[in-house]
């Protein structure tokens, strides 16, 4: 079983890391090719295209620019947002980290596909945004990439899983693309009735952490889940959409 996630806005290029050895993105050149066409749109076009201020406009012009020469830090210990507050990776032990790097996928606009240790530089691209390289949307710059290589990741793990834990602005890229040999486990966190983005983007993160603790393989295994209050509500879930409930 292979858990997917979505990126983060957020990064963390300052705190201590672990000694591990880091591996490197499959998607580096593309990465490359995306930051330098980036690189050559003007702050006024990003915050536009980003949906962001002009100060925040300018940080990611200057990461585009500057791209080729920034620092590297592995994915896992880079994002830094809601998702990732539930991970909590800092605290995960380095036997933890290792099957993680086995069984969890990280989604990127600029990476593509990322294995927790593969070293990336600090970008923001989301999978959503209408621009890319003589594209008008970056899904279709990707086009079929990202799920092969998922694809090829879930053969080598053998049980032909995917746990989707992410977005569907970034599960887009993937969706119904991959082999009809792939089962895909969909989870849906409520509160009561009511879902509420910053808890279900948290326990995303806390239910990749408690597979990689318990080093899950096991689909059915994933519904005893429950971090935080969370449990399993079968009457509101099928076989391929879950649903967790606190």
């Amino acid at each position: 079983m292979i858990a997917v996630l979505s990126p983060a806005k957020t990064l963390d290029y300052e705190s201590p890391l672990p000694a591990l050895t880091p591996t490197t993105p499959r998607f580096a050149d593309e990465a490359a090719r995306l930051a330098a066409a980036a690189s050559h749109l003007t702050q006024k076009k990003l915050s536009a295209l980003m949906h962001i201020s002009p100060a925040l406009a300018k940080l990611n012009a200057d990461r585009f620019r500057d791209f080729p020469h920034a620092p590297e830090r592995p994915a896992l210990f880079a994002f830094a947002g809601d998702v990732y507050t539930g991970l909590d990776a800092a605290t995960l032990e380095d036997e933890h980290v290792a099957f993680a790097q086995d069984h969890l996928r990280l989604l990127s606009g600029l990476y593509g596909l990322l294995r927790p240790l593969d070293l990336m530089r600090p970008y923001r691209l989301e999978m959503g945004t209408r621009w890319a390289p003589r594209k008008t949307k970056l899904t279709d710059w990707w086009g079929d990439r990202i799920a092969q290589a998922l694809a090829e990741d879930v053969a080598r793990e053998e049980t032909g899983i995917v746990l989707n834990l992410a977005s569907q602005e970034y599960w887009a890229v993937v969706a119904g693309r991959l082999p009809a040999s792939v089962r895909v486990v969909a989870v849906d966190f409520r509160d009561g009735d009511r879902f509420v983005s910053f808890h279900a983007k948290k326990a995303r993160g806390m239910m990749a952490r408690w597979m990689i603790e318990h080093r899950v393989t096991d689909i059915d295994a994933m519904r005893c889940f429950d971090s935080d209050g969370y449990a399993f509500d079968a009457g509101a879930s099928s076989d391929d959409q879950w649903r967790f409930v606190r």
